[in-house]
């Protein structure tokens, strides 16, 4: 009995180390993130409208099974110009899971300010604001030196929920071993755009490094939005980061 006693704390230290040995050695890893533009607006006067944007996301692994995630954020412009959106994570498509709130944006292009608040620390930052109110698309042609090529393909006119459209497709080609390629890589970008919201309706984005990206204005109404839209939600502190209060403190 004695002799059995003197040997099991010897066997259990050597089961422990056993244990203890195969744990991982490693240091932490950031992992890989994505972030996927949505529905963009400009903060124009006089053109309002409350909605939602639309992100349907597929991918194609390896093996040849896709993943498809979709995320639905609100946003609204008032006749001022100014603009509210929330940024949201993706859910599994056909999820009955709303996508998890992660920020929100409040841009006004008279103050020329915009505060970002963090949903999870519930802190907003305030900072400086340079409003784009037109954009020009770039021209079609070889650039960058000719490493890439745009070609701008006309659609023609339709209608998406009521409103005309006005279709462009962009094909994209990166000559090989521009950005690591061992072939050409071509993209293509298929854009609906609504002249009276002044906004895309709807765009098509197919990357052999991204996969298929389907975003889409839905659920719009072009009545002004609730003016309490752009309040900052009660909880939340807020942090002025301006240059210009830097500069009298």
């Amino acid at each position: 009995m004695n002799r059995c006693a003197r040997f099991f704390p010897l066997g259990f230290a050597l089961v422990a180390g056993v244990l203890f040995a195969q744990e991982p050695l490693r240091a932490p890893d950031g992992g890989t993130t994505f972030h996927v533009a949505g529905v963009e607006l400009l903060p124009i006067q006089g053109i309002p409208l409350t909605g939602k944007s639309s992100v349907q996301w597929t991918r194609t692994l390896e093996d040849g099974s896709t993943v498809t995630v979709q995320e639905q954020a609100n946003l609204a412009r008032d006749s001022q110009g100014r603009m509210y959106r929330e940024r949201r994570s993706f859910v599994p498509v056909n999820s009955d899971r709303e996508s998890p709130l992660t920020e929100l944006q409040f841009f006004d292009p008279d103050a020329k300010t915009q505060t970002i608040c963090s949903a999870a620390k519930r802190e907003c930052t305030v900072s400086d604001y340079f409003p784009r109110r037109s954009f020009v698309a770039a021209r079609a042609g070889s650039y960058a030196n000719g490493a890439r090529t745009l070609e701008r393909e006309d659609l023609g006119a339709n209608t998406i929920d009521g409103l005309d459209v006005t279709g462009t497709r962009e094909t994209t080609t990166i000559n090989a071993g521009v950005v690591g390629n061992d072939k050409p890589l071509v993209s293509t970008r298929e854009f609906w755009y609504s002249a009276q919201l002044k906004t895309n309706l709807m765009v098509t984005r197919t990357d052999p490094r991204d996969g298929k990206q389907v975003v889409r204005l839905i659920e719009f109404s072009q009545s002004e939005p609730d003016p309490h839209t752009f309040d900052i939600p009660e909880g939340y502190t807020v942090r002025d980061a301006r240059a210009a209060i830097r500069v009298e403190r």
